[in-house]
């Protein structure tokens, strides 16, 4: 009886001294932020809905890094599935490799070279991409209709891709969308201009949260009307 008695007294230390490691490892991560992004935080008042005008400049007012941020919109919408494509008005300040499919990709191809990020290309060529579709599928980089990348003209469709047409969807399994408007040091109206126009691409019925950031500062919540 006292030997069951210790085992289940051995149990219960183990289960608390590891729990106790928990608690320590947890508050640890969360005292892993770093003093600029703790000042930040300070700054956001988080029970405020901030207009676009107000959530960039108070971005903009956040102590700077070493290197120019992404400015970041990330939405919640009601459902998985949504995608789309939109020209921005500016540039996000992202290079956009596109390439369209002839004989010298499918050699890359061949060899396991993937060297863009959007590939266009003719319908007529559409056959020999079929044994590629395996692997470039997966990594939405199969050439499309409803995505625009099959064209009798993939010329004109590269050109729309290197002035700043954007592709975007919902993440598989979440209905979030997250998309890249620009760069914290681009101008205030260039960067309310991008994100009004993927506002507006996505549909605000569609959206129920939305929140802008960069790429080390705090979520800011934004207002909108639907």
């Amino acid at each position: 009886m006292e030997k069951k008695m210790m085992k289940k007294r051995d149990v219960v230390e183990k289960k608390e001294k590891k729990s106790v490691k928990v608690r320590k490892v947890s508050a640890k991560a969360t005292t892993t932020r770093g003093k600029n992004y703790q000042e930040a935080r300070k700054m956001i008042d988080r029970n405020k809905y901030y207009s676009l005008p107000e959530a960039i400049l108070l971005l903009k007012k956040i102590k700077p890094t070493k290197f120019d941020q992404s400015v970041e919109l990330h939405f919640v919408v009601g459902e998985t599935g949504l995608k789309g494509e939109v020209e921005l008005p500016f540039s996000t300040g992202k290079i956009v490799r596109v390439k369209i499919a002839d004989d010298s990709v499918l050699s890359d191809l061949e060899k396991g070279k993937i060297e863009f990020d959007v590939l266009v290309t003719h319908p007529s060529f559409m056959p020999k991409l079929a044994k590629f579709a395996k692997v470039l599928g997966p990594k939405g980089l199969m050439p499309n209709p409803k995505a625009g990348t099959v064209s009798t003209k993939p010329g004109e469709v590269v050109k729309k891709f290197e002035k700043g047409m954007l592709r975007w969807k919902t993440e598989a399994k979440f209905p979030l969308i997250h998309q890249m408007i620009g760069k914290i040091s681009f101008e205030e109206k260039n960067l309310i201009a991008n994100a009004e126009k993927f506002f507006d691409a996505v549909g605000k019925s569609h959206i129920q949260n939305a929140f802008i950031k960069t790429t080390m500062s705090p979520s800011v919540k934004l207002e909108f009307t639907k």
